[in-house]
């Protein structure tokens, strides 16, 4: 008999990949991949048929970099529209591209890949504000901070890339615009090794993200798209959040389908007090406060808490209210979806909950908290706690939407609004540092006690911050920005009473 329920067990599991990767992908044109690069802009466009580049960019050179060479220094030399290419060998630093329409380019030459090693020392590896960059093909490891990190860059491309061990994050947009992330490998990232904050028209697509604490995090974000990635052995598969005390005030249009969700069971190894150091080890997904999220055709397997965690702000813990941000997770719809062997050691308060409300057989979704006007498709499937108000829902699929990434670049207008320390704050800072919640940094309430009203102090520390306190990961350098700059988004972050959200973005 246990050989016979193995034997089943084992086709249900060979089926739902048949399923997700067959039938799924019929149903819905997968988007294609000259598209994606044509619609963020020229440089994409040209970077597949040279002959596509604007009038603006019909000069734009390529420039080469060996191993022994300084990839900085290429990029220093180049203009809007050029290519980097960089060759293989060990590349020990750190990359800032400040300007648009710079494609980073890695050769890989007999399985050997352009390295970025920042031996333990680096904060980070690369660094963009750009719009339009492009970065491909580069393994990426042993950074303290960021793997990649966008700040306030539009239209970008981020893709084929192996990054390991890159310490809080590994690919990190912010603030940022009609952006692709696709077919990277992330791996031993403490907190998030996708994290993708308060941006728009986003999609993650074809990646594989395994040993990290979270898999994917969608954090106050709108209009994403999550699909076809594999999602496995981290703590938390994937995270839908609107996180308190951030300039966006609100995640939503946010569509998670076709991953593979798998044994999400390791142990949590995030830093104490952070928002996902209260993650659940087994979790697969959870969606926090986000709303209008459309959970679809995923695989949901082994993962011992549960497999949908849906919460509001009250319920998860390591969270500080935000009066600002609407606390509940509404319009949530669960369609069909594959789950399997989730929820076998479920937490101590998820026991609770299946005790109070009667609920035999191991938990596969727990709703908890507030939240009005979500449904699921078919309520009887599975075992699930805290659902009985959701209705059925009346769409059954999301084919019908592609992407969400824009028929044409983003510009610079919605940045021109903001001032210089203003935008500075939300590009860099605010990624770290929440109002009046931890996050990676202290909060801005905390650092405002701490400075009073001296700007420069801020400024200063910033160029070349030493660790002075044992409860936070150092700070990374911000000596790529100018001395004006630190200036005035220290004398923006003194002053502020609220991370109020910018007036368009």
């Amino acid at each position: 008999m246990k050989k016979f329920t193995y034997l089943l067990l084992l086709i249900a599991i060979a089926f739902g990949a048949y399923w997700a990767g067959g039938h799924f992908n019929k149903a819905r044109t997968a988007p294609d991949l000259s598209r994606s690069s044509d619609i963020l802009g020229s440089q994409q466009r040209g970077a597949v048929d040279k002959a596509g580049l604007s009038t603006e960019y019909a000069t734009a050179k390529t420039i080469e970099v060996r191993a022994g060479q300084v990839i900085q220094d290429a990029v220093a030399a180049a203009q809007p529209g050029d290519t980097v290419l960089v060759y293989p060998g060990v590349y020990k630093e750190t990359i800032y591209i400040d300007k648009n329409d710079i494609s980073l380019l890695g050769v890989i030459d007999n399985g050997e890949w352009p390295v970025l090693e920042g031996e333990g020392l680096r904060n980070d590896a690369i660094l963009y504000s750009g719009n339009g960059v492009r970065i491909e093909n580069f393994k990426i490891t042993h950074y303290k901070g960021n793997g990649v990190m966008g700040q306030a860059g539009n239209n970008f491309v981020i893709r084929n890339n192996w990054v390991v061990d890159t310490g809080v994050y590994g690919i990190f947009p912010q603030f940022g615009k009609n952006g692709l992330i696709e077919y990277n490998v992330l791996t031993g990232i403490e907190d998030a090794a996708i994290y993708v904050g308060m941006s728009d028209n986003i999609h993650v697509a074809h990646n594989e993200v395994f040993g990290n604490v979270a898999g994917i995090e969608i954090e106050n974000t709108r209009h994403a798209i999550v699909e076809n990635n594999m999602v496995y052995d981290n703590t938390g598969g994937i995270l839908a959040f609107i996180t308190p005390g951030l300039p966006i005030k609100t995640a939503y249009d946010i569509i998670i389908r076709d991953n593979f969700i798998v044994n999400n069971n390791h142990k949590n190894f995030a830093a104490p007090g952070s928002i996902v150091g209260g993650l659940p080890s087994g979790t697969g997904m959870v969606i926090m406060a986000a709303d209008d999220v459309i959970i679809e055709n995923n695989v949901v397997r082994g993962n011992k808490n549960t497999g949908i965690i849906i919460t509001d702000h009250a319920t998860f813990g390591n969270i500080t209210l935000d009066p600002e941000s609407e606390p509940n997770p509404d319009r949530v719809q669960i369609l069909d979806n594959l789950f399997i062997d989730n929820g076998y050691e479920p937490i101590d308060e998820i026991k609770a909950l299946k005790l109070a409300t009667l609920t035999s057989g191991a938990p596969q979704i727990v709703a908890v908290g507030g939240g009005k006007d979500s449904c699921i498709l078919d309520a009887h499937k599975y075992p699930t706690v805290g659902l009985s108000a959701y209705s059925t829902c009346t769409r059954t699929h999301t084919r019908d939407t592609v992407s969400y990434l824009l028929a044409k670049p983003v510009t610079d207008e919605a940045k021109s609004l903001l001032d210089k320390g203003e935008l500075t704050f939300y590009a860099v800072c605010a990624g770290c540092h929440a109002h009046n919640a931890r996050m990676i940094g202290p909060s801005v309430v905390a650092i405002q006690a701490i400075y009073g009203d001296d700007a420069q102090a801020i400024a200063d520390y910033v160029a070349n911050p030493e660790k002075v306190r044992e409860d936070y990961p150092p700070m990374p350098p911000q000596a790529h920005l100018d001395a004006e700059t630190r200036f005035a988004a220290a004398r923006y972050m003194l002053k502020v009473k609220e991370a109020a959200a910018p007036a368009a973005h």
